[in-house]
């Protein structure tokens, strides 16, 4: 595999876990990967196993809500590789709390790393991408706990609900610039990242033993077990790739840049239809047909209940792009 060949990237986060995987995965495709991450002992190390078979990847000690720490880290990447092509915000954290014991610190340090992190490195990257005038791939690292809260740990769940709109926000205002800007969002993966979550449990007494929290949330999982980061450094693969140049967001109600991927094995799973009938909760063809026939209904999976989007299929709006 050589779709990266030639291309230079960054993984912020990427001495271990999903970061770890991602930045393997870009070495294998041809890519140059800088590994960026708080601990900079560990980022040399992952690097050193990356350059067993070439001058692969460099090691760098960052903190992504340090912008003096991201533009020498930006720097360094392009003095030894010469460009930046690829930047992954993949660093972030988590520290559970019961939510009515979430404090302004719990809150803002998971915030500052998780979604302020994300603004800052995305845009020097964005602004070294923009320098070299030839487009670029930034791609962030969101979770199902942005579209989905959890009481245990609210903040996160904050943080990533935040990832995917600064997603959003960022593909529009670069999109300009040939600068893509996506996200992938894991379910439950397999990482060191889980091993101090379930610590944190036992310690406040919400589980008794390892393996617990992790098994309760993988029970939803419709393929039967959680994933590794090799099962994600796929996504993040293609994210990076031309292969997805024109990969865009679906919204429900409508269509815009900055797509995110959901990455859990079939754990989102939607309520039954039933919940959408408020006055008895059963399913009514007569009711079905009489919600279209009036155009009250506005499913996004189903456009055949839309009259707008059936117009819009039956008459596809003029592009002047």
């Amino acid at each position: 595999m050589s779709r990266l060949q030639g291309k230079v990237a960054i993984v912020t986060g990427g001495a271990q876990g999903i970061g770890e995987g991602i930045a393997s995965r870009l070495v294998q495709e041809g890519a140059k990967v800088a590994i960026a991450d708080l601990n900079g002992e560990k980022a040399k190390s992952v690097a050193d196993g990356l350059n067993r078979s070439g001058p692969n990847a460099i090691g760098i000690s960052v903190d992504v809500a340090n912008r003096a720490q991201v533009q020498a880290a930006i720097q360094e990447t392009v003095k030894s590789f010469g460009r930046l092509d690829i930047f992954f915000n993949n660093a972030g954290f988590n520290r559970p709390l019961p939510f009515m014991e979430v404090d302004e610190n719990n809150f803002n340090s998971i915030m500052r790393v998780n979604a302020w992190g994300v603004l800052v490195c995305t845009q020097e990257a964005a602004k070294q991408m923009m320098a070299q005038g030839e487009g670029g791939k930034i791609i962030n690292t969101a979770s199902i706990a942005g579209r989905q809260g959890y009481a245990e740990f609210a903040p996160y769940c904050a943080s990533k609900a935040s990832v995917i709109s600064l997603t959003q926000a960022a593909a529009r205002e670069f999109a300009k610039h040939k600068i893509t800007v996506n996200a992938f969002a894991p379910g439950v993966v397999v990482t060191p990242l889980w091993d101090g979550l379930e610590q944190d449990m036992i310690e406040k007494g919400v589980i008794k033993q390892k393996g617990e929290f992790i098994e309760s949330f993988s029970s939803s999982i419709l393929l039967g077990f959680p994933s590794t980061p090799k099962d994600i450094a796929g996504i993040a693969a293609f994210l990076a790739s031309a292969d997805s140049n024109w990969a865009g967001y679906h919204g429900g109600r409508g269509h815009g840049p900055g797509m995110t991927v959901y990455v859990h094995g079939g754990s989102l799973k939607r309520r039954p239809r039933t919940h959408r009938y408020p006055r008895n909760g059963a399913f009514s063809p007569r009711r079905l047909a009489s919600t279209r026939a009036a155009g009250r209904r506005r499913d996004p999976d189903d456009a055949s209940l839309c009259p707008d989007l059936v117009s819009l299929q039956r008459r596809p709006p003029k592009c002047s792009f």
